[in-house]
Order: structure tokens, then sequence, then C-alpha cells
């Protein structure tokens, strides 16, 4: 197994100039909101949208890509992430209103862009208070809560391909469907326009309201959990097969299916990724005996367990 000592220099040297930042076997653990995982091998935080489409069209054969967001639907395995991570910035955290739309970067978080949009007294848009990610994760699974899609309130998306050309993508080229898009996985959001209408600040921000408290009673917001673990079937709930399963409080190590709401799993403090994922496992295989019904993850997983020869290992001392 190749040492961190190795990996880290000889990756480094192969990497273009960027004016952003590359930062070598990275706690991707701080970054999620599990808070476990092993590191990233090399992480660029772009400095801005053409500092990343260098970095794309100058990037080596063969050096995988990894994109993030806010690390709320992740989880990173124990292994850590081969190659590059690239977590959008600031530079991708704007939002701009103008008449019924809503114009933002795919690095801000979707609650500031409901805020954005109650401050411009445009409704529709409320729900993205109930999304805790980016827009660019939105983007790519076509969240959704409360009754309403991404695709619902979409005008079109800017993306980069994989080699680093800007691509404007309207309704029809996102090819939308249930938690995801048809987008290439190897292309990178950067922003997006939205559409709301013009409606009432009082009522909007009512709603808005309602949706956090509805989000506090009903989910463990305050754990270290990564959100909706599995997408619901059609016409079913994935919480309440998991329930019906018996799989509430259900535990691996360190890890934990939620009470107060089945399909989160939740990190007690002592887990690691293979508990969680480990856990996650048992649950479908508990609800797929129980009903015949196969979960789907909802939540993405990336990186290589600690036991893969492609692991990041290492103090990270050059």
């Amino acid at each position: 197994m190749m040492t961190a000592r190795l990996i880290r220099p000889s990756l480094l040297d192969r990497l273009p100039p960027v004016r952003g930042r590359y930062e070598p076997m990275a706690d991707l653990g701080k970054l999620s909101w599990f808070r476990v995982g092993g590191p990233a091998e090399v992480l660029f935080t772009p400095a801005d949208a053409e500092d990343l489409s260098a970095f794309l069209k100058s990037r080596p054969d063969g050096v995988p890509t990894t994109i993030i967001g806010l690390g709320s639907n992740i989880l990173v395995r124990d292994g850590g992430v081969p190659g590059v991570v690239i977590r959008l910035g600031k530079a991708f955290s704007t939002v701009t209103t103008a008449g019924q739309s809503v114009r933002c970067g795919a690095g801000i978080a979707d609650a500031s862009v409901a805020i954005a949009a109650r401050d411009a007294a445009i409704a529709g848009l409320e729900f993205l208070t109930g999304i805790p990610g980016t827009i660019g994760g939105a983007l790519r699974m076509n969240a959704g809560a409360y009754g309403h899609e991404i695709k619902d309130v979409f005008i079109s998306a800017t993306a980069l391909d994989t080699s680093g050309n800007v691509r404007v993508l309207a309704a029809k080229d996102m090819d939308f469907s249930y938690r995801r898009t048809g987008v290439d996985d190897g292309w990178v959001f950067i922003g997006a326009e939205l559409k709301g209408e013009l409606g009432d600040r009082e009522t909007i921000t009512s709603r808005i309201r309602e949706i956090r408290n509805e989000r506090e009673e009903s989910q463990p917001t305050q754990a270290r959990t990564g959100g909706s673990t599995f997408a619901n079937p059609t016409g079913q709930k994935a919480w309440a097969l998991i329930d019906d399963a018996g799989c509430r409080g259900l535990t691996f190590g360190g890890a934990r299916v939620s009470e107060k709401h089945t399909n989160f799993l939740l990190n007690t403090g002592t887990a690691t990724a293979t508990d969680l994922e480990n856990l996650g496992e048992d649950v479908r295989r508990r609800v797929l005996d129980n009903s015949g019904v196969n979960l789907h993850w909802e939540i993405k997983r990336i990186g290589v367990a600690a036991s893969d020869p492609a692991a990041i290992t290492g103090s990270g001392a050059l």
C-alpha cells in the first residue's frame, strides 16, 4: 500500500497551477455532517468559475474528481477519497433576484436562497428551507421537500463539463426524475436560475417558519446525521417500511437508526463510516425480507473502505 508520504507529492506535482487552494490530506470528516470518514487525497477549493474551468481543462488523465457541497448528504468512507475532491467556496455562493426569478451560485445553501427569495417577496421557493444542502447538490439529485422539487422551480443551470467548457442547460437537458438528473456525473454545476411568483413577504415568512418548525419536530436536526438515508419507493414512504421492519432504534457499532425519524441514520458519537454503511445495509436487508421492497440509498457514499488498497493513509507529513 502506498503511504500518504508517497501519494501526496506525486499527485500534487501532477496537478495544474490554480489561483484557488489545494489542501493535501484534507480531513473530510470535519466537512461531513456525519463527522466521519477518511481524508481527501487533495481538496481543491477553486477561486472562481474560471479557475475551476482551467483546472478541469488541464487536469491529468486518470485523476478522479469528486464534488462535495455542505457535506449534508454524503457518507465519506473510512479509507478516504482518492484523487481530487472539489468543494465550491464563497465565489459560488452568490444570490440575486429580479422580478420573479432568483439567480444563485451552486455553492450557496438552499435555505439561503429561500431567504433571499423571501426578502424579494418571491413565493414558491420556501420548500428549499427544508433541504439541508447546496443548490448544486439540489440540482444533481432533483432535491425536494414539502411537496415540491427543484424541477418545479427550475429555469436553467450552468455547468462545466469534464473538459471545463461552460454548458447552459434547460429543463429538457436536465432529464429530471425522482431524486436524480440525467446530466453526466462528471459535470460540475456552478449556478442556476430558479423561478417563483410574486407574493406577500409576511405570508412567505410564515411558511418558512412552519417548515422549520415541522423539521425540528419530526427530524433529528441537532444530531450527527446525513439527512434522509433512502429514497422513497414509488407510492410508499421509506420511513414507514423501515419502521414496519422493526428497525427503529437499530444499532451497529456507534451508528443508530433514529427513533424520531427512521429514515435517518445517526452517529451517536463513536460511529465509523463503516458502522453507518453496515447499518444502512442491514436496514435494507430487513426491509426487503419484511416487505419485498428494495430500498435505494439517497445519501451519496464516496471514497473507499479503510481496507481498500486505494485507501489514503498516513499522517500527511511530506
